[in-house]
């Protein structure tokens, strides 16, 4: 008999992942026991408030399918949720499923040892409680961890410094204050608008330009909503064929930029501009494999940025100098257009950089900026952030930290050598971040709970990557990732965003074939795992 404590199965994360996985495993019929560190569910929508905060995967699109019900009956407001909208949907899914009555939270987890007398996980956790599983699941999230940048004099400025994902649950009044944007990622892109018609000033400071598409944001179409929940498995299932976050009702198109003449080449990427969002990438089937493709592409945003801008010298620091798609593209509600405002200022970091924050501001190379408020803009430690900050323990005592130095290794993204038992939703080594991230969740989500009733049904004890898998894994996604575009730049797909952290390229381009291996690795007997 268990004790309190002891479980079968500990999942770590209460988002959308962690979410689903608790479903699935009390399916199961296992115990299981949730571990999260806010203060209700909601993962990325729980911690992500800043102004303008919003999902840029259609919402037709980004929610769970495994409920008939529950997708008939929920209505989406418009074509991209907001973070409150995301929230008030997991919310409602966390009380029609009775959720929380299996989840801890203001609770951190601190260690997880592999006991290997037990074949059990033990894991401690910041208020001094023991817990034991059989199992240790990982639903942590890829963009999770935030990127706190070491800036000298943080500490000594007068006003308050937010970060995009740990932003005030109740808002910030930015009426007739200088603020400053400390980076144009995507959470920035989001915010810098919103904040720009409060602020009395707004001075952004800007590392590397972004390649940035118009959301063209808009209340549902009603017809749409009733054709696509008329055959919700079908929908579905086409989503499931994407090799990004496109829409399946808008396919990719399948020739390339230089099959057509400059004019229909016009044609076709106005109409994509015109549908806004992650559509206009498919509107080449190669635009992250040949350059002369991606050229023609950025070209045509260039000349969308130069339009937009009016100032010539702001237009040309709004415009960056690298492959478009390289780095995770961003969807904006009237960026560029913000920059004619009077109220906003464009700081070129890399012309001049931060010396430091001062009592009353930003330094950089060339002049002081007083400011009374910061907000930082400046992403995640992704990927692989939230899974080291816990001191996760195999055999032999082996760190996860350690067997990652040199960058992450795993088998599918979904476990690692030497660490039995432990799984990762959407870890390093899956598609997750390169596709729509409900599609990626729900994928890895079944295929650990098919595993673990196959392990339960045939009473192993462990499963565990082998060396051998999991070396020829992360031969496999380098090589494919080497064939695209996405290492031609600094992005943080790569960890370029993180001093002194290892360049290794993370997600596996390509969601279908992936989705065919695992398949695979099932049907020849769980291949490339011990299971004993």
């Amino acid at each position: 008999m268990k004790s309190a404590n002891e479980f079968d199965v500990i999942i770590v994360g209460a988002g959308i992942a962690g979410m689903y996985m608790l479903y699935r495993m009390r399916e199961l019929g296992l115990s299981v026991h949730v571990i999260e560190m806010a203060s209700d569910i909601g993962g990325t929508w729980y911690w992500n408030r800043y102004p303008g905060a919003r999902c840029d995967t259609d919402t037709m699109e980004y929610s769970y399918s495994f409920d008939e019900d529950l997708q008939q009956e929920w209505e989406w407001p418009e074509r991209y949720p907001t973070q409150p909208e995301i929230l008030e949907y997991l919310q409602h899914v966390a009380e029609r499923f009775d959720l929380r009555k299996d989840i801890s939270f203001n609770t951190r987890v601190e260690t997880a040892i592999f006991d290997e007398a037990t074949s059990c996980w033990r894991v401690s956790t910041d208020d001094g409680t023991a817990h034991s599983a059989r199992f240790l699941i990982m639903a942590t999230g890829c963009i999770s961890e935030p990127n706190i940048p070491a800036i000298d004099g943080m500490q000594t400025f007068n006003g308050p410094i937010y970060h995009t994902a740990r932003f005030p649950h109740d808002g910030v009044d930015f009426s007739g204050k200088r603020v400053g944007v400390i980076g144009t990622g995507s959470s920035g892109v989001q915010a810098i608008p919103v904040i720009a018609e409060q602020a009395a000033q707004l001075t952004v400071f800007q590392r590397s330009p972004q390649w940035s598409i118009p959301a063209r944001n808009r209340s549902v179409d009603p017809d749409l909503v009733a054709e696509i929940k008329a055959d919700y498995a079908g929908f579905r299932a086409r989503n499931r064929l994407q090799s990004g976050a496109q829409l399946s009702h808008i396919p990719a198109n399948d020739f390339s930029a230089m099959e057509l003449s400059e004019e229909e080449r016009q044609r076709v990427l106005e109409e994509r501009w015109q549908l806004g969002g992650f559509p206009f990438f498919g509107a080449f089937n190669d635009i992250t494999v040949s350059l002369e493709s991606n050229k023609a592409t950025a070209d045509f945003v260039r000349d969308k940025i130069h339009a937009i801008v009016e100032d010539l010298t702001v237009a040309e620091m709004l415009t960056p100098d690298y492959t478009i798609h390289c780095k995770r593209p961003v969807l904006d509600s009237g960026y560029f257009e913000i920059y004619n405002r009077s109220n906003v200022h464009l700081v070129d970091l890399r012309a001049t950089p931060i010396v430091a924050i001062t009592p009353n501001g930003i330094r950089t190379s060339e002049t002081d900026y007083d400011l009374d408020i910061i907000v930082l803009a400046t992403g995640f430690d992704n990927m692989t952030g939230a899974l080291l900050r816990i001191d996760i323990r195999g055999r032999a005592g082996l760190s996860l930290r350690d067997s990652w130095a040199n960058g992450p290794v795993n088998y599918l993204g979904l476990q690692v050598a030497g660490f039995p038992n432990l799984f990762t939703i959407t870890g390093p080594g899956s598609p997750s971040v390169l596709t729509n991230m409900m599609v990626a969740i729900e994928q890895h989500v079944e295929w650990v709970t098919e595993c673990i009733g196959y392990m339960v049904d045939h009473e192993h004890d462990c499963i565990e990557a082998t060396e051998e898998a999991q070396e020829a894994w992360v031969a496999h996604v380098n090589e494919v990732a080497d064939q695209t575009l996405w290492v031609s730049c600094h992005n943080w797909y790569q960890g370029d965003n993180i001093p002194g952290k290892p360049r290794v390229f993370m997600p596996l381009p390509g969601f279908p074939p992936y989705v065919e291996k695992c398949a695979e690795v099932v049907a020849n007997g769980y291949e490339g795992f011990v299971l004993s």
